[in-house]
């Protein structure tokens, strides 16, 4: 009998076998088919990779794309069949003309099987509701070919967002070409990597050239509408989504502008006396000399350059960069500088003669090094000469803005790219926990975080498409677009400029957005300080991010899991509901973490008071409206009005929202007081199993009217050490019977470098009725002191006083 509709999943980091080797490119034997010319590595029961060498030898080292594929071997079988190579795993069924040679439509073919229901184990399939039963749903049986077209390709995303008006080019006002992703309603995905250059195999892996002798590297992925399991399989291959420092999830604050060391320092401290949180002090390219600051350096510049590369601080902004760097440390702010490398090192660097020593440059006539990232000597000098000694003097990390123009010295090797893995992998063979700020470079780039989305246009229609742009972009596990918050230049109406409407929406959406940065062109008509906006809309945008910074552990919960499972914390609906048609058409809608759904607003009030926004529920579940607790039963389309500061947020019911008390930084703070509210499943009686029958005795669980669960995922934020099983898991239960309900609390004993001793809990439990009595550990709780209830909202709040960690056992009667 099952009486929860609501399917609820748990992180189960610790049954994940995933710490033992994230880069492996060397399959396990059992796992390799080899026929004549061409192997077949069984990577997965959903995924396939199929090799054609003809000459016999086939590639081990990892590519940009696939840097693993030690996993562990799927169940399968081989036949040889009148000349046919068959392999068979439960879902696909592999075909190939034996000593055929080259792949062609002729001689390969991948069917996908719809496995009996009786086989599956786990609940990560589709379950759908039919009066009292419940049935799996899964796609009917196709055959893939090569040559065959995808057509329902559920797409990706792009490099950049540069110059955009919504999801055209502005000017040309051409749709924007966004990649193919891994997800596809026709449930499969192909991807050829046959071109793509490999990583050798020293101790800080370099890309190399492929030979081109027509080998051919293909992975067939086949997953019906399991989405989930094929973007596990991706990121077991392609390398995990790397989880960012905690403190990458506040608020980061950029403009472009000629701000002094003083300006920034009062910009840190205005933020603290309107009491908004602030976390990452971001300085854009005038921290260097520019063509501005000194425009005699740069007359006879080379083209493209007029000062905006630069590796040199400008003492008339910044007389004193070190103290500055030393006071953003001791105020816990974390400092991210602007460059822009592709220029390469200019003479009137004051690191040049130490670097042209580095690479034995010939300094005659103040030439320029050029600019080589994938040449190991370049790269090494790069960090240690110019990059190092700022990072020593407490530059956190950097911002890699534009001008990777065209290719590298490399064929295939894409300079965005491929910038984006030198600086992570630098930082990580420091023992750091690595965070870049760049833009996309392709598949594979999900391993190397956080994505720079560029410069869009200042509009509504801009607002409008970042939601479906940031959640299309799970489906090559690109997780972690952070968008200029408010727009970036050139808007179609100048109101726009310092429209409040405008921007207090775009910061909602930031506070739901997976990294929340303002940010704006040297425009002094354009403001991002929120302060400098009427009352009513700075309110609004402060409660706004106050909202992000009481979710930063259902956040960072979130981002854990799309480390371990590759599902991001803005995701498409329809990775939920895959079988639901309406969730394929909501661009403005998404899933936020597991148990959020959020529909930002993103048109204008016209002057009145509220708007009215309508949101898609998905049936088969019940709804709490997350700004007043009202429930909503799941059975399509609702309408609410929303006043300028109110956000559309609903929490599935069955879920436990972790949240914490107020903090100004996540740098230098503790969560000391854990906030756990508890949404309740709401029996639908259609669900209920008549035959079964409850005593009021019964308060053994064994037969739950709901069962909610959470596993609150905690490390140090900071270091790699997580992938060590250096973190803590708190399991937090809430159950149901006819007779009692309880709600537990169970400790792991891990430890991780700054996990507190104690800890106070504050447990809200909405839409229930009020207890006669509370046990707490079996001894009676007192009301109001322990306890309170609200007959009005009917909310019921449970108080435990900091105290060392321990288990605890909650029980209502």
């Amino acid at each position: 009998m099952l009486l929860r509709a609501h399917l609820f999943f748990t992180l189960a980091f610790a049954s994940l076998a995933i710490y033992a080797q994230e880069y492996n490119p060397v399959a396990d034997s059992g796992a390799i088919v080899i026929q004549g010319n061409t192997r077949f590595t069984i990577l997965s029961e959903k995924l396939v990779r199929m090799e054609y060498a003809p000459d016999g030898i086939f590639n081990d080292n990892a590519t940009l794309t696939f840097v693993n594929r030690k996993l562990p071997v799927p169940d399968y079988t081989v036949v040889h069949q009148n000349g046919w190579l068959l392999i068979n795993t439960v879902y696909l069924h592999v075909k190939y003309k034996e000593n055929s040679g080259r792949f062609n439509a002729h001689n390969l073919s991948v069917t996908y099987k719809s496995e009996p229901i009786e086989h599956r184990e786990t609940d990560c399939s589709v379950l759908v509701d039919v009066g009292s039963s419940w049935i799996f749903l899964e796609m009917d049986p196709f055959t893939w070919r090569p040559g065959t077209k995808d057509h329902k390709n559920l797409k990706g995303t792009t490099r950049t967002l540069d110059g955009a008006l919504g999801k055209f080019s502005f000017g040309q006002m051409k749709k924007l070409p966004i990649e193919d992703g891994i997800i596809s309603r026709s449930g499969w995905a192909f991807i050829d990597d046959s071109q793509r250059p490999l990583f050798d195999n020293s101790d800080w892996a370099w890309v190399q050239p492929r030979k081109n002798n027509g080998a051919q590297d293909w992975y067939f992925f086949g997953y019906g509408h399991d989405y989930k399991a094929a973007m596990y399989d991706f990121v077991s291959t392609s390398g995990r989504i790397s989880l960012p420092p905690k403190y990458a999830f506040g608020v980061w604050y950029s403009r472009y502008w000629q701000y002094t060391e003083q300006d920034m320092k009062d910009i840190v401290n205005d933020y603290a006396s309107h009491d908004i949180p602030l976390d990452q002090l971001v300085v854009d390219m005038d921290w260097h000399i520019t063509e501005g600051s000194q425009p005699n350096l740069f007359k006879t510049a080379v083209p493209k350059l007029n000062g905006w590369t630069g590796f040199t601080w400008e003492k008339k902004y910044f007389p004193d960069y070190k103290e500055f760097l030393s006071w953003t440390d001791k105020q816990h702010i974390q400092t991210c500088l602007n460059i822009h490398p592709a220029a390469g090192v200019q003479w009137h660097e004051a690191a040049y003669p130490a670097f042209a020593k580095a690479m034995n440059f010939d300094t005659t006539g103040h030439k320029a090094i050029p600019f080589d990232i994938t040449n190991k000597k370049f790269a090494k000098a790069y960090f240690d000469v110019l990059l190092r000694p700022y990072e020593k003097d407490g530059v956190d990390f950097w911002w890699l803005d534009w001008q990777q123009w065209g290719g590298t010295n490399i064929k295939g090797v894409n300079p965005t790219f491929y910038l984006n893995y030198v600086h992570y992998s630098d930082m990580q063979r420091q023992g750091k926990r690595p965070l870049i700020f760049h833009r996309y470079g392709g598949l594979g780039n999900q391993r190397y975080q956080i994505g720079f989305s560029g410069d869009c246009i200042i509009d509504w229609k801009s607002l409008t498409y970042q939601p479906e742009f940031t959640a299309t972009a799970a489906n090559v596990g690109y997780g972690y677009w952070s968008h200029d918050i408010g727009g970036h230049m050139n808007p179609v109406s100048k109101a726009n400029k310092q429209d409040p409407e405008l921007f207090t929406r775009w910061v909602q959406w930031g506070a739901f957005s997976p990294i929340f940065r303002t940010h704006a062109t040297k425009d002094p008509e354009i403001e991002r300080r929120i302060w400098k906006y009427p009352d009513e809309n700075f309110k609004a945008m402060r409660k706004a991010i106050q909202m992000r910074y009481a979710l930063l552990p259902y956040i960072y919960n979130n981002a854990r899991k799309a480390y371990d499972e590759g599902i991001v914390l803005v995701r498409p609906m329809y990775y939920e509901r895959p079988n639901e048609q309406q969730a394929y058409n909501l661009p403005n809608q998404y899933y936020f973490g597991d148990n959020m759904i959020v529909a930002p607003i993103h048109e204008s009030m016209k002057g009145a008071t509220t708007i009215q926004q309508k949101i898609w529920l998905p049936p088969h579940s019940s709804w709490y409206d997350y700004r007043n607790n009202n429930i909503y039963m799941g059975k399509g389309f609702i309408t609410a009005n929303y006043a300028i500061d109110e956000i559309p947020v609903f929490v599935e019911a069955g879920s436990i929202i972790p949240t914490q008390t107020a903090k100004t930084r996540v740098t230098g703070s503790v969560l000391d007081t854990l906030i756990l509210t508890v949404y309740p499943y709401i029996p639908d009686s259609s669900l209920l199993d008549s035959s079964e029958v409850y005593s009021d005795e019964d308060t053994s669980f064994e037969h739950y009217l709901q069962f909610s669960k959470l596993s609150l995922y905690e490390d140090d934020g900071v270091s790699e050490n997580y992938k060590r099983d250096s973190f803590s898991i708190t399991t937090f239960e809430f159950k149901e019977t006819k007779a009692a309900k309880a709600f537990t609390i169970s400790n792991d004993d891990k430890f991780y470098t700054g996990k507190p001793g104690e800890r106070a809990y504050e447990i809200r439990i909405v839409n229930t009725s009020k207890p006669a009595r509370l046990l707490l550990n079996k001894m009676p709780m007192t009301e109001p002191g322990d306890w309170s209830f609200d007959d009005k909202s009917h909310v019921l709040t449970i108080h435990i006083a900091r105290a060392k960690i321990s288990n605890v056992a909650i029980g209502f009667f």
